[in-house]
């Protein structure tokens, strides 16, 4: 099921896939853990 929203700015209209925000959004997570837990890493050295 694909969901979307519609944002309408002035004439303008987008349409934002909702499932790929939340993939993107859980990527820059776990890229965001890899990088404290490399700077974790970094400092115990």
């Amino acid at each position: 099921m694909v969901y979307t929203k519609l944002i309408i700015d002035g004439n303008a209209v987008y349409e934002i896939d909702e499932e790929c925000i939340m993939q993107r959004r859980k990527q820059l997570e776990e890229m965001e853990r890899q990088k404290k837990a490399g700077t974790k890493n970094q400092q115990q050295k």
